[in-house]
């Protein structure tokens, strides 16, 4: 395997992210805005801290990880502009996607850097000195300089595009540590507090470190190395053991690696001819849309669950209007309707010259049979349907749906959470048959029974009598120990049937002589069918 690592500038790409304000244009590689001194801030507990600092302000003095107040006594005329890690991080993996035209897969090496993976490649590109070449051309014409380093692991194209010679190139067939071997130690990727003891050591080339962990020649070379291993032998994180570290570099053993796989969303658009001003003719298009959305996640097997809808106006504002589902759906009538709710408030301005609806969440949905004729007629409208009608006009927060929650006591059994939430998988144990329908709270009732444990024969409830015909129980259901005192009286629970058929769940609270409380009390929780 060969795998070619790009290192972009940090200067000039991070710089390049900054916000509104700074003329970008005017940016050159490793320079801020009119190529004064500047700086990428982050805020900290301790005050702001340099994140990035381009060409002009490091030759200033400032450094990253630096404090600004630190930076402005050796810089006074530093610029500032807070940094955007999301939005690098973001930029990050577009780039990756991009760089997948060298080879079939990719990966993120952040803060700055993509490890592509070009096995079997570089002939397409007339060998491996011209494919970094492509690579450099193509990224200088995004505006980005890279430093690049091509070898058959992932750690040595790293140590290459990181500490070796511009577009280094080291073939399989070549010998990896000799040519390694007077790069630093900080080309392991390890840890700052990993590089200090590794200093303190002695240690500072690939080539010293090799020697020692591969074989001793003298009785100094041996114990030096036992030494290493005795002080490194019980950090699994690679990052913070030179030792495999180095195991990786050199091949021995595998570095897993996740590659970036682009998900296309489905997306559907319209180039008006003419600025649209007049709502009828926008609900015109968006129904359109609606039609042509219905039928790609038709061909994806899919349904969305997230909307977005984009309007691009002649003056340059986008308006966005977003839309979520209860459930996965490609019913272009009923994405329709939803919107219009959506749309009162639309201020069109000059016009609105490009829609876009786009699916930015969905989930599999698999064909149905469709209705031939008077589908609302007879099946009127479906629950999700009747959900998200009620959340697009009352809001998300109004419509609420009940979930299940870990809980032995019955009436604790269920939370209520807004419908458009994903509600978390919960683990519920073994429970006995619940009834059908459970009282808003258990209602006290007057029972007969042979003994004071024993089942009930007859009871009264709302002030008629039931004979007890079948008795099944008791089930016994203890409140959770961490909610309640320990004095807190059991439940005993029974499934009784009366002399008309109805069935019902009463429950004893409380067993006599538990020392805690009087006799035992009888309350009527549920109805069964």
């Amino acid at each position: 395997m060969a795998v070619w690592c790009a290192r972009l500038s940090v200067d000039r790409w991070r710089l390049s992210l900054a916000p509104e304000g700074t003329d970008r244009k005017a940016c050159g590689p490793g320079e801020g805005a009119d190529g004064e001194p500047t700086v990428l801030i982050i805020e900290t507990a301790h005050g702001p801290r340099i994140h990035a600092v381009n060409r002009a302000g490091h030759d200033a003095g400032a450094r990253t990880g630096m404090m600004l107040a630190d930076a402005r006594t050796v810089c006074p005329s530093l610029m500032t502009a807070p940094a955007d890690p999301a939005g690098d991080l973001a930029c990050l993996e577009k780039l990756a996607v991009w760089a997948q035209r060298w080879g079939p897969w990719s990966t993120l090496d952040p803060p700055d850097g993509v490890l592509v993976d070009v096995t079997a490649a570089a002939h397409l590109f007339g060998g491996e000195a011209r494919l970094l070449a492509d690579v450099e051309t193509a990224f200088a014409g995004r505006g980005f300089a890279v430093r690049t380093g091509l070898a058959p692991t992932a750690g040595a194209a790293w140590a290459l595009a990181h500490y070796g010679p511009a577009r280094s190139i080291l073939l399989e067939s070549e010998n990896m540590t000799r040519t390694l071997a007077d790069l630093p130690v900080a080309a392991l990727r390890l840890d700052d507090d990993v590089l200090t003891v590794l200093r303190r050591l002695g240690l500072k080339r690939l080539g010293e470190l090799a020697d020692i962990t591969t074989g001793a020649v003298n009785r100094s070379e041996e114990a030096a190395r036992d030494a290493l291993h005795r002080r490194f032998r019980n950090r699994r994180s690679p990052s913070a053991n030179p030792l495999i570290r180095l195991d990786q570099l050199l091949g021995r053993v595998p570095e897993p690696l996740l590659p970036i796989v682009p998900k296309q969303m489905p997306l559907v658009q319209r180039r008006l001819m003419e600025p649209l001003r007049h709502r009828s003719l926008l609900d015109r298009v968006l129904a359109d849309l609606a039609e042509d959305m219905a039928r790609e996640l038709e061909g994806r097997g899919e349904g969305a669950r997230r909307l977005e809808l984009g309007l691009w106006r002649v003056d340059g504002e986008v308006i966005v209007r977003q839309l979520e589902l209860a459930a996965a759906t490609r019913d272009a009538g009923h994405i329709t309707r939803l919107f219009e709710e959506k749309l009162d408030n639309i201020d069109a301005g000059f016009g609105i010259e490009t829609v876009r609806l786009r699916a930015s969440w969905a989930e599999p949905l698999a064909a149905a049979q469709g209705d031939v004729e008077a589908a609302a007629e007879r099946h009127g409208t479906s629950l999700a349907a009747c959900i998200d009608r009620l959340s697009v006009r009352l809001g998300p927060d109004a419509v609420r749906r009940p979930v299940p929650h870990a809980s032995h006591l019955p009436e604790r059994a269920q939370s209520w959470s807004p419908p458009l939430e994903m509600a978390p998988p919960v683990q519920i144990g073994p429970v006995g048959e619940r009834p059908l329908k459970l009282l808003d709270r258990p209602e006290p009732i007057a029972v007969l029974y042979a003994s004071p444990d024993g089942s009930p024969q007859r009871f009264r409830w709302r002030g008629q009598v039931h004979e007890v015909m079948r008795v099944e129980g008791p089930e016994r259901i203890a409140p959770e120990w961490w909610r309640v005192r320990s004095t807190v009286r059991l439940r005993d629970y029974y499934r009784i049937e009366d002399s008309t058929g109805a069935r019902y769940w009463i429950y004893r609270h409380g067993i006599v002589g538990d020392g805690r409380g009087g006799m035992p009390d009888w309350f009527l929780q549920g109805l069964s069918a």
